[in-house]
């Protein structure tokens, strides 16, 4: 028998058609509960030993139902009667009723998931699951933290976490309440949010992730839906949370926030005056090193220096390329947008920088600076521009924008370097910034007659 997530879905009329002709009744009766040919692979445990499995995802990306079929793979044993890993189970959401209808009663619920012989028995008056094999799962509400202690589990089910009143003590009570078995193991599904807890979680050496766009359950969603929403929210901070499952943070004392992004979004580039592509290489071209920022950028320069606007246009960032490879994936971006300089920071590999991009290309304008200055500081006339509503994005820019919101004035709290963040700097340096400030620097023209 085919096996992997998701191939039933994935397969072509031909490959079904030659798979379920070749099982039996009773296999065919059992397929619909059999989770593993159905989901997607964000909706699978991982492998590996873990204390907390984290499903983050879009609005519709499956992660209610990948919650149940694993409240369902831990209680049920090999047949209706018999016992499974799991005895005593937690379901916690936001309030009982949520708890009822999401996790138990849902569309993509326990209920609705569970075959009609391991269906589990509602009993509302004590807000409980009970198996056919003597399994039992309660409900519990974040709005009543308390009420966690006392009782102890095996497992746990933690649905939108990130949207709890009381996350991290409800969160806290239930860890402690997780004490039964060899390794009890909770599952957490939510939609990302800057919240504590939840960043907490992550870092947890214990925990595993994985997440997933709105896209990925397209199928089981309405097209309508998708196009109105990516329409709507689509490259926007809140697109990147609701649609495509990723935690935006912000630190305190960011440079850019999340609302000065989203002001500076625009569909078009419009006419552009220049058009410049900065590079800032990393120390090694290992598969394992910090990326290269690349990000294209356009202006325009014309009137006086308080007018001057630019586009962000890409950011073309490549990870793992040997130096040849960046210089090559720099130049490419500059054929795409007809680029008329590339700048590249040198810090960090001095001469061999101008020497790989001159020997693929011995004839492009290039210009090496280095950075004499710190991170923050070279960066602070870049954010001025931007409060100034002078700065807009192209749609596409999620992955910079993330590192924008960690820049802080303290530093950099993000993982890694500001790769991206760094090239985007030099890039707007370049255009406006530079040519702005020996403007004001110049003296003043007297005009005769």
């Amino acid at each position: 028998m085919r096996s992997g997530a998701g191939w039933l879905a994935s397969a072509t009329p031909d490959e079904v058609e030659e798979f379920l002709g070749g099982l039996s009744d009773n296999a065919l009766l059992s397929l619909p509960w059999i989770f593993e040919f159905w989901a997607l692979p964000h909706q699978l445990p991982p492998d590996g030993v873990w204390s907390t499995w984290v499903i983050m995802g879009g609005r519709g990306a499956g992660k209610t139902r990948a919650g149940a079929e694993w409240v369902r793979a831990q209680v049920e044993g090999a047949t209706p009667s018999d016992p499974g890993r799991a005895r005593k189970v937690a379901l916690v959401a936001e309030t009982i009723e949520q708890a009822r209808e999401v996790m138990v009663m849902g569309e993509s619920g326990i209920m609705a998931c569970s075959p009609p012989d391991r269906r589990p028995e509602w009993q509302a008056t004590r807000k409980r699951l009970v198996w056919p094999n003597g399994a039992e799962a309660r409900l519990y509400s974040a709005h009543d933290p308390e009420a966690l202690r006392g009782p102890q589990f095996d497992s746990a089910w933690a649905d939108e976490l990130a949207k709890w009143p009381k996350a991290e003590d409800a969160w806290d009570q239930l860890q402690f309440a997780l004490r039964l078995g060899e390794s009890p193991r909770a599952v957490v599904t939510t939609t990302p949010r800057n919240v504590g807890v939840l960043k907490a979680i992550l870092r947890n050496p214990s925990s595993v992730v994985t997440h997933a766009p709105t896209e990925a359950n397209k199928a089981h969603l309405a097209a309508s839906f998708l196009e109105e929403v990516r329409a709507r929210y689509g490259g926007s901070t809140i697109g990147r949370r609701e649609l495509d499952g990723v935690l935006t943070e912000e630190v305190e004392g960011a440079l850019w926030t999340a609302g000065t992004l989203d002001r500076a979004r625009v569909a078009e580039a419009g006419r552009l005056s220049r058009v410049v592509v900065a590079v800032d290489p990393p120390v090694s071209g290992t598969g394992t090193s910090d990326e290269c920022g690349i990000v294209v950028v356009g202006a325009v320069t014309d009137g006086p220096p308080q007018d001057w606007r630019a586009v962000v246009l890409e950011d073309a960032t490549v990870q793992g390329a040997s130096p040849e490879g960046w210089a090559r994936a720099a130049l490419a971006a500059m054929d795409r947008h007809g680029a008329d300089r590339l700048v590249a920071e040198v810090n960090q590999g001095g001469d061999l920088v101008a020497s790989v991009i001159r020997s693929l290309d011995a004839t492009v304008p290039l210009r090496c600076v280095h950075a004499s200055r710190g991170k923050v500081v070279r960066a602070e006339p870049v954010a001025a521009l931007y409060e100034q509503g002078r700065v807009a994005h192209l749609p596409g820019l999620g992955r910079l924008e993330d590192q924008m919101r960690q820049m802080a004035v303290t530093g950099y709290a993000g993982r890694g370097s500001p790769d991206r963040v760094d090239a985007l700097v030099w890039a707007l340096t370049e255009l406006i910034v530079e040519p702005a400030q020996r403007l004001r620097g110049a003296p003043r023209v007297r005009t005769l007659g």
